[in-house]
């Protein structure tokens, strides 16, 4: 599969780290987004393990989206009372050439020859109700008409006089027509999947005018109504302007994803994904009408799309239908459903600009999906249905955790957890460490690491050094005399730990040669990048990385690391607050959303954001000390400084720890007294009065016992001269 172009900088710069020969000009992303997965295959381990994930009754999204159940429709409601094929839908099946159209006043003909190429052309229904086919089948009725025949509603006279659907040729002169059935049910004949519908039978009846014998698919009857159905019926009840609520757009994506990634496990291909062939019926997602379905090695059948939904003519004329374009037609689906543009007119193979559409503009990760299923390179789409809807599913989460304000953690199948820690001590010390950015080292250290590749040789081996100091890494990793990509991966991340950052590359350069395409390599560069202080190279590569993968949080953590620092405030927090909000256990989101908060001077936003780190959390106590040192400084009544004595009571600190960090509130306070500030008789702060006699005798306490404690004697010192500052004046 080839790879995707180049990837540089705006202004086309090498971004190499320390002169480096690889660079951002060197590295490749491939549409594969997981280790272990090759671009363009099938039947991936996590396709395969999504395939079995089952739906809770009215829940679609992996049991997290309330779906309103569509009623199974009465099927003899559905009967077309008047089955005619529009004028606009008449196309001659040998060149494509319009026929069946109104001439000089008189209505087109529904039968005749094509004047382009003299092929014959019907468009009437070949069965009437009443008639029996294959002996079995009792036609009630028209349903609908496709792009390859009229479908029938029968009854199945052999089986209890079940619901069935029948799907004959709409043009019986049309020879291509005839493969196009022939093929279609050999195709349906293997499918078995609950999101894909079924094939019963294959009959044949005589056509009434020729008595030639005419093929008919049976299938089961699927009620309910298709998603396009329920998005017409959403505007007619509205402005016209309507349309399908993101979460459950997304929802019907990932249903239609497994069935999808079932059928390209089986070498087939749908090519024909539209709103249209996508039934709800109660809680069950259905793909019908697969007339277009075709075998991955097949060249020579014609190819049936819709325009809107596939992808550019030179791209089918070209390499033919792929996984990729499959995987573009749902892009362009959940485009259609979710947000009003002209998909079919100035938009066919584009999605508007972002700052056009306020649902984009609201669902950044969301946006980035969108652009990369249906982006106009095929390299740079999906290639892997599970791949895609693990990336939906992340979007999903995001979604979801944003219109409920409850977050949806999940693990990634990319990444392992974050590796955020604040060292032991939790005194005032450690608050200002806090809520200040970490360093190029730290912020490269804290970022999760991908997952170890699971087919790689020494995946088992390499998983034991999970735990090992780098510098008793680096010497091991080094002695593998035939070292796999994944052994090159483990040292590059450890010599950027330990600052090795041109040998680190060395490593990541062989590791880019073996897997191309691969992008863990773009993602332990921008982590090197981001290491050495190179904060607009790494924004850069996060940046990209973000498109690639829209689901996943480590690529928005790096991105809001790199952007802190380079001083764009607002897209920091933007990322900050998603991670945040998504997942609770990446508790250095929650810091770094505190830290642009106070930054940006909205003190009270940065109190709320650590309010919010649960308490069977790790860092509580360091967030709690962190947002009491927050309370203190810069607080404008006693209020606050009640709060934060109140906080310090609750949190459980050591001694020495409390009296630090009740020092700092009251060296705030005191300050806060000095320059006017007053608080209501009787008011108490860490069981002194807060008044500017109570806050000294208190201040002065706290030094003294600090004092005793210290175990340096120059700090033993300062100590005591703080505490004899702060003694009242007396005569004696």
């Amino acid at each position: 599969m080839p790879s995707s172009p180049s990837l540089r900088d705006p202004a086309g710069n090498d971004m190499s780290v320390h002169s480096h020969p690889i660079s951002s000009g060197n590295i490749r992303l491939s549409g594969r987004s997981g280790p272990g997965s090759t671009a363009g295959t099938v039947g991936s381990s996590r396709t395969g393990s999504s395939s079995s994930r089952g739906s809770k009754r009215g829940m679609l999204g992996l049991g997290m989206v309330q779906v309103p159940l569509v009623p199974a429709r009465d099927p003899s409601e559905a009967i077309m009372t008047n089955p005619v094929v529009s004028e606009k839908n008449r196309f001659c099946g040998n060149c494509g050439e319009k026929v069946g159209r109104a001439r000089g006043g008189q209505e087109g003909r529904t039968e005749g020859f094509c004047r382009q190429c003299g092929t014959q052309f019907s468009f009437t229904p070949k069965l009437a109700k009443g008639d029996m086919v294959g002996g079995q089948y009792e036609v009630l009725g028209c349903l609908a008409h496709g792009g390859l025949g009229w479908i029938y509603l029968a009854r199945d006279r052999n089986v209890n006089d079940r619901w069935v659907v029948l799907k004959g040729l709409l043009n019986a002169g049309d020879a291509e027509a005839h493969k196009a059935a022939a093929a279609e049910r050999a195709f349906l004949s293997e499918v078995e999947h609950p999101n894909i519908v079924k094939i019963i039978n294959f009959s044949q009846h005589p056509d009434p005018r020729t008595g030639i014998p005419g093929g008919h698919i049976v299938m089961e009857y699927v009620g309910g109504k298709s998603l396009r159905e329920l998005l017409v019926e959403r505007r007619q009840d509205g402005s016209g302007e309507e349309v399908l609520p993101v979460e459950r757009v997304i929802a019907y994506g990932l249903e239609c994803l497994r069935a999808l990634g079932y059928l390209h496990s089986k070498g087939l291909l749908y090519c024909d994904f539209k709103p249209d062939n996508v039934i709800q019926s109660e809680e069950l997602i259905k793909l019908i009408d697969l007339g277009g379905v075709r075998r991955m090695d097949d060249t020579l059948s014609p190819v049936y799309t819709t325009p809107g939904y596939r992808v550019p003519e030179d791209e089918l004329r070209g390499p033919g239908p792929t996984i990729s374009a499959d995987l573009y037609s749902v892009g362009r689906a959940l485009a259609v459903l979710s947000f009003h543009f002209s998909f079919m007119r100035q938009h066919p193979h584009s999605i508007p600009p972002r700052n056009e559409v306020p649902l984009l503009q609201r669902y950044e990760s969301y946006d980035r999906f969108l652009r990369r299923a249906t982006n106009i390179e095929p390299e740079s789409r999906f290639h892997d249905a599970g791949d895609m809807a693990d990336q939906l599913t992340g979007v999903l989460r995001e979604v979801l955790s944003e219109i409920e304000g409850t977050p949806h953690p999940a693990a990634s199948a990319l990444f392992g957890g974050e590796t955020f820690t604040s060292g032991s001590d939790v005194g005032a010390h450690n608050a200002d460490r806090m809520l200040s950015p970490p360093s190029p080292t730290e912020a490269a250290g804290l970022l999760p690491a991908p997952l170890v590749d699971p087919v790689d040789p020494a995946a088992q081996l390499l998983r034991s050094f999970a735990g090992m100091p780098p510098a008793e890494l680096i010497p091991t990793l080094r002695a593998a005399q035939a070292p796999t990509p994944e052994t090159l991966l483990m040292l590059a991340r450890a010599l950027i730990t330990v600052g090795q950052h041109n040998e680190a590359l060395d490593a990541l350069q062989q590791f880019s040669s073996a897997v191309p395409g691969d992008w863990r390599t773009m993602w332990y560069l921008a982590v090197a990048e981001l290491s050495t202080g190179s904060f607009q190279e790494a924004r850069n590569h996060f940046d990209e990385l973000y498109d690639h993968l829209p689901g996943e949080v480590a690529p928005k953590l790096g991105l809001a690391l790199a952007c802190e620092r380079t001083a764009d405030l607002e897209t920091a927090a933007r990322q900050y607050a998603t991670v945040w909000s998504t997942d609770h256990s990446y508790v250095s989101a929650a810091f770094g959303l505190a830290r642009i908060r106070v930054a940006q001077g909205d003190r009270a936003s940065a109190i709320q954001v650590l309010d919010t780190v649960p308490e069977l959390s790790s860092l509580y106590i360091h967030a709690q000390t962190a947002l009491i040192a927050a309370l203190a400084t810069g607080a404008t009544d006693s209020a606050d400084y009640v709060r934060a004595g109140e906080r310090l009571g609750r949190i459980g600190l050591d001694s020495e720890s409390a009296d630090r960090l009740a020092a700092r509130v009251l060296e705030s306070a005191l300050t806060w007294l000095r320059s006017g500030g007053s608080a209501p008789a009787g008011q108490r702060l860490l069981d002194g009065d807060l008044t500017e006699e109570g806050v000294r005798a208190n201040l002065e306490r706290r030094y003294r016992s600090l004092a005793h404690r210290a175990s340096r004697t120059s700090e033993r010192y300062e100590l005591i001269d703080r505490a004899n500052s702060l003694r009242p004046v007396t005569l004696l």
